[in-house]
């Protein structure tokens, strides 16, 4: 194979891309490498107000993008989007999963025993986390079934290869988004097509929105004694940054890995391989 071949395995022109969630800081960082990759992004979420910093990135091309409402716990909502979608680029080739989260109460601590964890809290985070991946991939998959062609992409965490502690409904749910990875893999491979890929990525700890409580302290700034100690069972001695996942997330896309699905790619800095000895 030459340079060029290879080259082109990751050129996404033409190529119609659905992220979920896709304003957040993971979701946002794929969104441009995407475009920068000459795909056609479809960026989806509850907010469809684009961050400056995704934007201008974006803005450069040399692939399109837009910026739609889609609630992924909405039915409804993702057919509407559907629509326009198709409308607009013609067709959908791709889902990214990336919409999840943690809630503070869903967490143990000092305030929250195990036992006295609210049923809302538990109930958004599995909602959000497993529901929400599971009906875009209804929505958008059936199109994929239909031209018996397609990759999904589902956005788990390394807190599902091994739930931390106190992270009780976290852990659980993203658990069953690796488990409905390899599930939906295997069933839309068997029932409509072998041309449809489903696969994960597992995140170790990167800095976001959602865990900054968990790892910073909101005065100081500094690391909290958790997240210090994630650091020292991290063999590459840091937080994961966006980009990090790019190289994956491109690889799992692209023709570079047709024989690959049902998989959930670890992209942790060694944490799940250490022992802590």
């Amino acid at each position: 194979m030459n340079l060029e071949e290879l080259i082109a395995w990751y050129d996404f022109s033409g190529k119609s891309v659905v992220i979920t969630g896709g304003t957040g800081v993971l979701g946002g960082e794929m969104a441009c490498a995407l475009v920068g990759c000459g795909a056609d992004v479809t960026v989806l979420d509850r907010n469809p107000h684009l961050p400056e910093e995704l934007k201008r990135p974006m803005d450069a091309g040399p692939g399109r993008y837009m910026v739609a409402y889609g609630d992924v716990l909405q039915r409804e909502s993702l057919l509407e989007t559907a629509e326009v979608i198709q409308k607009s680029f013609g067709g959908i080739d791709m889902l990214i999963n990336a919409a999840g989260g943690n809630h503070p109460q869903g967490t143990t601590g000092d305030e929250l025993s195990f036992f006295d964890l609210p049923q809302e809290a538990l109930r958004f985070v599995f909602d959000l986390n497993v529901v929400g991946t599971i009906l875009p991939s209804q929505v958008y998959g059936r199109l994929m079934a239909e031209q018996e062609e397609g990759i999904i992409l589902n956005v788990s965490s390394m807190s599902a290869f091994r739930p931390l502690t106190r992270i009780t409904a976290y852990s659980a749910a993203k658990a069953a988004v690796s488990n409905f990875t390899q599930w939906l893999a295997v069933h839309m491979a068997q029932e409509y097509s072998p041309r449809i890929r489903v696969n994960g990525i597992a995140p170790g700890f990167f800095l976001t929105r959602q865990n900054a409580f968990l790892l910073t302290d909101a005065q100081s700034g500094e690391l909290t004694e958790r997240g210090r100690q994630i650091i020292e069972h991290t063999p590459m001695g840091r937080f994961g940054s966006p980009e990090d996942l790019l190289g994956a997330v491109l690889w799992l896309l692209s023709p570079a890995s047709a024989f690959v699905t049902g998989t959930v790619v670890a992209i942790d800095g060694g944490f799940s391989a250490f022992s802590g000895v």
